[in-house]
């Protein structure tokens, strides 16, 4: 680049401002260390050691860190927001004082808004203390400044007393991430019987703390947690259900019965014994099984292991595998696993016998556990006869959700007795003109019609 003219030398040297600097020792702007080699490419070569000890001030003659300095320059950047790099430099050999384009929103625009900004803070901010710049902030404000996202340190509370006091502010301060952080850093710097016992006291903290150790994984710690905190029924839960990280099933049936002296409330300690004795079960029959060769397994293959399956499935597939075994060993009747299955394969004889019940007197009489009309819906999906599902619609006590199911399956024996029952001739001869004429549903509308004993109500 050409120098500039000598009276132009003479006049900014007479001039009662010196350029703004860019030296290590102006911390306020070592974050444009870059724009100063910018500057210096773009300058005439004046020696560099003629900046020493100047005056911060703008070309405009303004100080750099006034107000009116800074609000021209954000000014300034607004108006060439359009212009992302830097501008483009007049390389004539002569620069007047008046028409120099090197000034510091010139050299500024090439900086986004956004870095601007991200600036800005950094420009503002004493740079006295330095790096303990954090660790000197007061307990109130180093929690607003973690619930805000900025930079923090806890290490400066090191007495218990402290660390209690910054919890307890954290806590104040509702924000989950804060007091989980806080956690954290008590976990590390404190023991856990103290963090333990100060932890009882703190129900929010607590909770907080358990679901930490939860989400990272932690489980002996937080078994040691819950046993210090005497909940020895979550402790013996949470390690009960360790047995979903155990595919083999040998190796979960033994974890089970290790589980049955643990110390669980009633109901659970019955749960997880019909557990134990439920895998140890499907693992006899599963062994059993894969080797059978019997007429069902050839017309109904197995489409999967009965390993790890609920309850209710485990009964289906015995019922409908194992039936005879298991009426005479577990008497599993009035099972609706049981009647699906026996549906299935089409054995009503055995869906009867799960109904029929002895009274003191020694009569037979059918009673189910479920409404009888959704047993009808049961063996119907399972395409029984219609005899069947008429045994059982007659089994429903109210009349007209007998009627109704009667009429939804076609049990026109139902229905046509029904309608004898209610003495109504002219729903009888409306039924009787949607069956065809040679059908014996037919012929027993026309004797009911043509029976004078029946005193109709129309």
């Amino acid at each position: 680049m050409s120098r500039a003219k000598p009276e132009d030398d003479e006049y900014w040297n007479s001039s009662k401002y010196r350029a703004f600097t860019f030296e290590d020792d102006d911390d306020e702007f070592s974050r444009l260390k870059e724009s100063k080699r910018a500057v210096n490419s773009m300058l005439v070569d004046d020696d560099e050691d003629d900046v020493e000890d100047v005056e911060r001030v703008s070309w405009s003659g303004e100080p750099v860190e006034s107000i009116s300095w800074s609000v021209k320059e954000t000014a300034s950047s607004i108006r060439s927001g359009s212009e992302q790099g830097f501008p483009r430099i007049d390389t004539t050999p002569s620069l007047s004082k008046q028409g120099s384009g090197y000034s510091l929103s010139s050299l500024f625009k090439a900086f986004s808004e956004s870095s601007v900004r991200a600036y800005a803070p950094e420009l503002r901010r004493p740079r006295s203390d330095g790096k303990d710049f954090v660790s000197d902030l007061s307990l109130d404000e180093t929690i607003r400044r973690m619930q805000k996202g900025r930079g923090f340190s806890l290490e400066k509370f090191r007495s218990l007393q402290d660390k209690l006091l910054l919890l307890d502010k954290a806590v104040s301060a509702h924000d989950g991430n804060v007091i989980t952080a806080v956690l954290i850093y008590l976990k590390r710097s404190l023991s856990k019987e103290i963090l333990f016992r100060e932890l009882m006291s703190r129900e929010v903290a607590l909770r907080h703390y358990i679901h930490f150790l939860k989400e990272t994984g932690e489980q002996k710690l937080l078994m040691d947690l819950l046993k210090a905190l005497g909940r020895t029924e979550d402790m013996a839960l949470m390690q009960y259900k360790e047995h979903l990280n155990i595919k083999d099933e040998g190796r979960r049936k033994d974890f089970l019965k290790s589980c049955l002296s643990l110390p669980f409330s009633q109901d659970d300690a019955a749960h997880v014994q019909d557990h134990y004795t439920l895998l140890e079960r499907q693992i006899i029959i599963e062994e059993y099984d894969k080797k059978a060769v019997t007429d069902v397994f050839k017309k109904f293959p197995r489409k999967a292991s009965i390993l790890n399956m609920p309850i209710i499935t485990t009964l289906y597939y015995s019922c409908f595998y194992h039936y005879g075994e298991l009426e005479q060993s577990f008497k599993h009747k009035e099972n609706i696993p049981a009647l699906g299955a026996r549906a299935k394969l089409r054995s009503w004889s055995d869906v009867d016998s799960l109904f029929n019940t002895k009274n003191w007197l020694g009569y037979t009489k059918k009673r189910s556990p479920i409404a009888f009309h959704r047993v009808v819906d049961i063996l119907q999906k399972n395409s029984a006869p219609v005899q069947v599902l008429q045994d059982y619609v007659n089994l429903i006590d109210d009349p007209e959700l007998k009627l109704s199911v009667a009429l939804k399956y076609k049990c026109h024996d139902v229905i046509i007795n029904t309608y004898r029952d209610l003495k109504d001739r002219q729903l009888l001869v409306s039924y009787r003109d949607k069956l065809e004429q040679d059908s014996p549903e037919y012929r027993k509308i026309q004797e009911l019609l043509s029976n004078g004993q029946v005193r109709w109500k129309n």
